[in-house]
C-alpha cells in the first residue's frame, strides 16, 4: 500500500478543522510544513488569520484544534509559541508509512497529461553544454511526473526547419560538398554562416531555399531527410550515454508542424489579431510594449511568405492541445526565450488554441558558468560539445575510483566511473535552483562529500555492504520496522516525507528539491547508522534495523533514478 503524501494529508485535516471553526476561508496562507525540530510537522499562518479575524492568534490555534481530527495519525496537537500549532505522528503511524513510502505513490489526486518540451537541439550540429540543462532538467521531472502518477507526452522539439537549413542547403548546392558525417555538416554549416554574413546573394538564395524546403521542394527534402537522420543518430547515442529517456518517438521537429503553419495564419486573422507591418504578418498585443512603449510585434508570417519559431510553437501549442489532449504543457527552454513564451502564451489564449484549463508554464534555467563568471567554454574560447564533456567526466571519475579502490577489476571501475562521472555532472546541474546561474567546477562536482552525486551513492554503497557484510538479502526482508531511538524516528520521518517531496516536485517543476531530499535522507541514514548498531543488535531489534537500511536503500535509489542517475553497489 504507498505511503501517504502526510503534508497534503495533513492540510485536508486542518482545512477541515478551520471550516469546523468557522474559519476556513479567513486566510490561504494557512499551511503545513514539515518542522521536525518543533515536533513532526507544523501549521503555519494562523496569526495571519487571526489578524484578519481580529482574534487573539493562540486562542485561534486552540478552536482549530478542537476541531482536528488526528485519530490514528498523531498525538493530540499542541499551540506553541505566538499562534503555531504542532502535530507528532504516533510512532506506529509514522512507521507504516516510512514502511510503504519507497513503493511511492498511487494515482495521482487529479491525474493530469502533461506535455513536457526539453532537449530541443538545433540539428546539422553536435550538441554542446548549451544543450545540457534542458535536457537533464526535462527528464528528471518527466520521470517524477511519471511517478507521481501522471500520463506524460515528452517533445523534442528540434530545430530542423529554420534558417540553418536553408543555408547549408544552398552552400552544398554552390559547392557541390557531400557528406554523411555530422563533423562535416557542421564544417559545412560554418562556412554557409560566413558567406551568410557577408554575401547578401548568397543570404537571399539561402532564405528561398528555405521557403522551397517549406514548399515540398522535392530535392531540398531528400537532402534535408538525409541530414536530419545523421543528426537524430548523434543526438540518440548522447542521451545513451547521459542516461536520458528521450527515444526518436519523443521527436516531433518543427518540420511536423509544416502543414499545420498557413491554418495557423488563418485563424489569428479569423480572430482578428493579424496586422501586416512591412509586408509581413504580425500580433501586436497591448500588454508587450518595447522601447517608447511601441508595441513589440509577434511576427507569424515573413513578407517573402516564410514562417518563423513563432509560427511554429502556436501551432505545436494548438496540437498538445487537440491531439495530445494535454492539461498542463511544460517549456524547458532558457531564460533567454522568457519574452518570447510569454507572448506565445498570450497569442495561444486569444486566438482560443489553449483554453485557460490548460496550464502553459515556461520552466527558465539560467547558465551554466566557467570559475571565470564566464559561460563555459573550452580554454581557446569555442563552445565545449557535449560528448567531449562526458569523456571527461569519465576519465575523471575513473581516477577517482582507481585511487579508492584499486583492487577492483578494470571493467568494474570502467563501469563504476561512468556511473559517478555522468551522475556527477547531472547532479551538480540539478541540485541547483533552477532558474540560477552555477559555476561548473570539476572539483566540487566529484567530490565524495556535501551535496553531490559521489557522496549519495557511495552513502547507498554503505547500505549495499552493510547486507553484505551481515551475509543478509535485502529482497527477504519483510515486516514493517518499529521505532524506538530517537535517530530511528528521524530517519523514519524523512522516508515518509518521500511521497510530498515527488509532489512537490511534480508541481514545481524544481529538481533540486529531490537533491535536496536525498541529501537529507542520507544524512539521517548516517546518524542513525552510528547511533544504532545493526548487525549486532539483539535479534528483534536487529530485524527491524535491517528494515531501516532496506527502506532506505530503496528510496535512495528510487530517487536517484527519478533524477536519472545510477547505483553502484561498491565504489
Amino acid at each position: 500500500m504507498p505511503a501517504e503524501n502526510l503534508k497534503s494529508l495533513l492540510e485536508q485535516r486542518v482545512t477541515a478543522a478551520m471550516r469546523a471553526a468557522g474559519i476556513g476561508d479567513a486566510d490561504p496562507s494557512v499551511a503545513v510544513a514539515a518542522r521536525p525540530e518543533f515536533g513532526d510537522y507544523q501549521v503555519n499562518g494562523i496569526m495571519a488569520a487571526a489578524k484578519a479575524l481580529r482574534r487573539n492568534p493562540r486562542e485561534l490555534a486552540g478552536s482549530v484544534i478542537a476541531q482536528l481530527d488526528l485519530v490514528g495519525l498523531a498525538e493530540p496537537a499542541e499551540v506553541a509559541g505566538p499562534g503555531f500549532i504542532n502535530i507528532r505522528l504516533t510512532a506506529h503511524f509514522l512507521a507504516a508509512q516510512a514502511d510503504s513510502a519507497a513503493a511511492l505513490v498511487g494515482p495521482a489526486r487529479q491525474r493530469q497529461t502533461v506535455v513536457v518540451d526539453y532537449s530541443a537541439p538545433n540539428l546539422a550540429k553536435e550538441m554542446h553544454v548549451g544543450h545540457l540543462r534542458s535536457t537533464i532538467i526535462g527528464d528528471a521531472v518527466s520521470r517524477v511526473l511519471v511517478a507521481a502518477g501522471h500520463r506524460v507526452v515528452k517533445q523534442n522539439h528540434v530545430g530542423d526547419w529554420g534558417t540553418q537549413f536553408g543555408m547549408l542547403l544552398q552552400y552544398l548546392e554552390d559547392t557541390g560538398a557531400d557528406s554523411d558525417v555530422l563533423a562535416d555538416l557542421e564544417t559545412f554549416y560554418q562556412a554557409a554562416k560566413l558567406r551568410f554574413d557577408a554575401d547578401a546573394a548568397f543570404a537571399e538564395r539561402a532564405r528561398a531555399k528555405v521557403v522551397a524546403l517549406q514548399g515540398g521542394d522535392a530535392e531540398a527534402r531528400t537532402l534535408w531527410q538525409a541530414f536530419v537522420d545523421i543528426s537524430l543518430s548523434h543526438c540518440e547515442a548522447v542521451y545513451h550515454r547521459l542516461g536520458v529517456s528521450l527515444q526518436r518517438s519523443d521527436v516531433q521537429a518543427e518540420s511536423a508542424y509544416n502543414d499545420a503553419l498557413p491554418g495557423v495564419v488563418t485563424s489569428l486573422a479569423a480572430a482578428g489579431l493579424l496586422t501586416q507591418s512591412q509586408g509581413a504578418q504580425c500580433v501586436f498585443l497591448d500588454e508587450f510594449l518595447g522601447k517608447g512603449d511601441e508595441p513589440l510585434p509577434l511576427i507569424v508570417r515573413k513578407s517573402d511568405g516564410g514562417y518563423l519559431y513563432s509560427t511554429t510553437d502556436l501551432a505545436a501549442v494548438r496540437y498538445r492541445v487537440d491531439t495530445l489532449r494535454a492539461d498542463r504543457i511544460l517549456y524547458f527552454v532558457d531564460a533567454r526565450q522568457t519574452l518570447h513564451f510569454r507572448q506565445i502564451f498570450a497569442v495561444a489564449r486569444k486566438a482560443g488554441f489553449a483554453p485557460v484549463t490548460v496550464s502553459l508554464e515556461h520552466h527558465p534555467f539560467g547558465s551554466m558558468l566557467g570559475r571565470d563568471g564566464r559561460p563555459f567554454r573550452t580554454r581557446d574560447g569555442g563552445v565545449v560539445k557535449l560528448i567531449d564533456l562526458l569523456d571527461e567526466a569519465e576519465l575523471r571519475a575513473y581516477a577517482l575510483v582507481s585511487e579508492k579502490n584499486p583492487s577492483l577489476a578494470e571493467s568494474e571501475r570502467r563501469s563504476i566511473a561512468r556511473a559517478v562521472g555522468i551522475g556527477a555532472v547531472k547532479y551538480a546541474d540539478l541540485s541547483k535552483h533552477r532558474s540560477s546561474d552555477y559555476t561548473f567546477d570539476w572539483d566540487a562536482m566529484l567530490s565524495f562529500d556535501g551535496n553531490t552525486a559521489p557522496y549519495l551513492q557511495y552513502a547507498y554503497t554503505r547500505i549495499v555492504s552493510l547486507f553484505e557484510k551481515g551475509q543478509v538479502a535485502p529482497a527477504d526482508l519483510t515486516g514493517t520496522p518499529v521505532i524506538e531511538a530517537a535517530a530511528e524516528r528521524s530517519l523514519a520521518l524523512t522516508l515518509a516525507r518521500y511521497p510530498e517531496t515527488i509532489a512537490m516536485v511534480a508541481d514545481t517543476a524544481l529538481p533540486h528539491h529531490l537533491c535536496t531530499y536525498l541529501h537529507e535522507l542520507a544524512a539521517r541514514y548516517m546518524q542513525f547508522y552510528e547511533q544504532c548498531p545493526v548487525l549486532t543488535a539483539e535479534p528483534a531489534q536487529r530485524a527491524s534495523r535491517l528494515l531501516w537500511c532496506q527502506r532506505t536503500a530503496l528510496t535512495m535509489r528510487h530517487g536517484l533514478t527519478l533524477l536519472g542517475i545510477e547505483t553502484v553497489d561498491r565504489m
